[in-house]
């Protein structure tokens, strides 16, 4: 018997960013310009959970070739910000990809909330494999086979991935909030 397949992960503005792209794709500059805005925060926090600092150098690059290939994009919202995303990720090789990468660039945009700076911080300490695909999943919101496409992978491996950096996720929040303070050090009566 086959697997049901997963179903797509839709993001609320999917439906707007689609027709975005169809109008941009006809020559509509303010249309491309919703579909930036709609996609590059995700795509940023993927990037800076990959590269680090090089992050907006490399979405820079990546919208530049978006821009230039959008003629030949064919697909839905959803299929945007995988096929984005993939452009992205293909840049990212030449950028430096040091675990300590995302540990740089966790610190929090001035106007961002200080949260999602640490949430990145703690998804650079998985491993790769992890990290990229909770990267893919949650914060850029792709699909199980989405992700698997922008990584060249199985979507069983991906969704693997993904669940196996989640627990760790979890894993390390719960033991912060089991006898660790705010500065990150073991209460001693605890111990």
């Amino acid at each position: 018997m086959g697997r049901r397949a997963e179903p797509r992960r839709a993001s609320a503005h999917d439906g707007e960013l689609g027709a975005a792209v169809a109008r941009a794709q006809q020559g509509d500059e303010a249309a491309f310009a919703v579909a930036y805005r709609l996609v590059q925060p995700g795509l940023l926090g993927y990037l800076r959970g990959l590269v680090g600092e090089a992050a907006e150098t490399v979405a820079a690059e990546a919208w530049q070739e978006i821009a230039r290939d959008l003629g030949q994009f064919r697909g839905d919202g959803a299929a945007f910000r995988g096929w984005a995303t993939a452009v992205a990720w293909h840049r990212a090789p030449a950028a430096p990809r040091r675990p300590e990468a995302g540990r740089r660039a966790a610190a929090p945009e001035p106007d961002g909330p200080e949260s999602a700076g640490r949430a990145l911080e703690l998804i650079a300490g998985l491993p790769r494999d992890q990290s990229e695909a909770v990267l893919l999943r949650v914060v850029v919101g792709l699909d199980g086979p989405a992700a698997a496409r922008v990584l060249g992978q199985r979507p069983e491996a991906v969704r693997a991935s993904a669940h196996r950096g989640l627990r760790r996720l979890a894993a390390r929040l719960d033991e912060r909030g089991n006898g660790e303070d705010r500065s990150g050090t073991r209460d001693k009566r605890r111990r």
